[in-house]
């Protein structure tokens, strides 16, 4: 198969760094050959690689168009992907960010592929040390393989490190693909630090593989390959990294603000981040066939605050890419209790404070009824600092709107090019306004363990078991100013729609909706009934349910039967 290829032009890999307080560091290499990864400095290069590929997904504006976008979550923004977002028939398997994350999966699982093949056999490594790295190695392979089968199904299962192309290939069962990413995580564990306290930011921990393994469980459960026990050893997996947490130093943080606060992602709730860096020599397309790895969510959220008199771009409230706004039912019905629920204010920006003082409004004359008092006609509404933009919960009328010194948005107002913004990945370290973020993206947390431990419970009949994993959660939610009590559920309460409306109100735009919506079987239900209507007019089931095989894999595979198409797609 063409398009699984080992050979790049350039690979980045990485220097072991002994300080728990260094994240992963990577720097770049020139071209790697396969009798280097006999070597014993060729497997840390190539186990290092493995990890620098997950930048290519974590972070990266593809992965995140396929798994944010165009749900009952997000829609699209002023200046997403019309194609990718509202499921428009222009969207085809040609598109590049199907080949990008295609191959950039594929060519990272061949990376970890050297590892497996060449370490055993290697002189120079401690044996224990040798023992974790092809533990990291399994537990990186099985999630390239993960990302693979949530977004495609079927696809080609490849155990063997390659250095030559191929022109053949087929399809493997869904089945047999879990089974081998199950597998790797089951063989992983034994072998990879218990957490990830002491060990370098970005490195695979036992935690965060048993975290991916109930994952993986439950995603298994709704899909074809489903087998029987799927939702009890999801939960039981769950369980027993709950169970083991407080021994490792992990619990869910008081506060959920402080979660994303910036410089603190490797809080005690993080299972595991990848990393990024401000250093160019990390950033930027590898090659031709290969994205972006750079951490560009610090944008995507990003409305267009800087054409509000008052306002102007600032490295703060960010480059306002606008990919994609929030929907109405995420704004209005997911998030409609606020009192004692503090996440929506935690998640969202709401708020913007004047910095433009060459674009100040001032009052018109006359002024409108209910002007506050001292306001004079042709003054200024507002000085610097002042609040310049709010978007607060509940209806204003026009009046009210026209009253209010600054620019009063109700959610009635909202649109795809002004919307509340997504503040998890606020990047204030940047070196300009134009740059990537550099923040670490938290890949897996605790609250999403209680979060599977719950479904997984209810899906099996256990309701009353999963409250308890449910209330955790929702109790943290109600710190500092909320009556946690007023956040408890009983067994009663507890259907899949409830999961799924708790995993939106935790977990908005962490790059999981899509396959969420995908793996539960409501993915069609939802966009019809909460995303925008070009989306619902777009539509089609099965073709969506899954993403269309790249073009380019297709027109690759020359030798033997075509390589197969997912339903629907042309």
């Amino acid at each position: 198969m063409k398009k699984i290829l080992f050979v790049l032009s350039i690979f980045t890999t990485a220097a072991f760094i002994s300080s728990c307080n260094k994240m992963l560091n990577e720097t770049p290499r020139s071209v790697l050959v396969p009798e280097f990864y006999k070597t014993a400095q060729g497997v840390k290069a190539a186990l290092d690689a493995s990890y620098a590929g997950m930048r290519t997904v974590w972070g990266c504006e593809d992965y995140f168009s396929m798994t944010t976008p165009g749900t009952d979550e997000f829609k699209r923004g002023n200046d997403g992907n019309q194609n990718f977002m509202t499921y428009d028939p222009q969207l085809l398997p040609s598109d590049g960010k199907f080949k990008a994350q295609w191959n950039n999966c594929y060519t990272y699982i061949n990376t970890c592929n050297a590892v497996l093949e060449f370490a055993p056999g290697v002189s120079g490594i401690d044996p224990e040390l040798k023992k974790r790295f092809v533990a990291e190695a399994k537990f990186l392979r099985a999630n390239y393989y993960f990302v693979l089968v949530q977004l495609w199904g079927d696809v080609t299962l490849t155990k063997n490190f390659q250095n030559t192309a191929l022109t053949s290939a087929k399809r493997d069962p869904l089945t047999d693909v879990y089974a081998s990413i199950i597998q790797d995580l089951k063989d992983a564990i034994p072998d990879l630090p218990p957490g990830p306290k002491g060990i370098d930011p970005g490195r695979a921990s036992a935690a965060a593989a048993k975290h991916a393994l109930a994952k993986v469980y439950l995603t298994r459960a709704g899909s074809k390959a489903a087998k029987g026990t799927d939702y009890t050893d999801a939960a039981a997996t769950a369980i027993d990294l709950l169970n083991t947490a407080s021994s490792l130093s992990l619990f869910l943080l008081p506060d959920f603000v402080t979660v994303f606060a910036e410089g603190n992602e490797t809080n005690a709730e993080v299972l595991w981040t990848v990393q990024h860096t401000a250093s160019l020599a990390y950033n930027g397309s590898p090659n031709q066939d290969s994205r972006t790895p750079d951490n560009m969510l610090v944008h995507l959220f990003v409305p267009q605050y800087e054409k509000v008199d008052g306002m102007q771009r600032n490295i703060r409230d960010g480059r306002p890419y606008i990919r994609t706004v929030p929907t109405k039912w995420l704004t209005d019905t997911a998030f409609a209790e606020r009192v004692n629920d503090t996440r929506f204010y935690k998640s969202f920006q709401t708020v913007w404070y004047c910095n433009n003082p060459s674009s100040i409004p001032v009052w018109p004359n006359p002024l409108p009824p209910s002007a506050p008092a001292g306001a004079q006609p042709g003054a200024p509404k507002m000085k610097l600092g002042d609040t310049c933009i709010y978007m607060p919960q509940g209806n204003k009328t026009d009046a009210q709107i026209a009253a209010t010194p600054y620019s009063l948005v109700p959610s009635r107002k909202y649109s795809i090019k002004l919307s509340p913004a997504l503040s998890k990945y606020v990047d204030t370290k940047r070196s300009d306004m134009n740059a990537p973020g550099i923040r670490p993206i938290i890949a897996f947390r605790l609250a999403e363990t209680y979060l599977i431990a719950a479904e997984a419970l209810m899906m099996s009949g256990r309701a009353g078991e999963a409250v308890q994993y449910v209330n955790a959660v929702r109790e943290r939610a109600a710190y500092p100013t909320g009556d946690k009590t007023k956040m408890d559920i009983k067994a009663t309460d507890l259907n899949i729609d409830f999961i799924l409306d708790e995993r939106t109100r935790e977990l908005a735009g962490e790059n999981v909706r899509w396959l969420d919506l995908a793996r539960t079987g409501k993915l069609q239900e939802r966009i019809l009934k909460h995303c925008d209507d070009n989306a619902r007019i777009n539509f089609q089931a099965p073709k969506h349910l899954l993403r269309p095989i790249p073009q380019d894999q297709i027109d690759a595979t020359t030798t033997g039967p075509k390589y197969p198409q997912n339903p629907g797609w042309f």
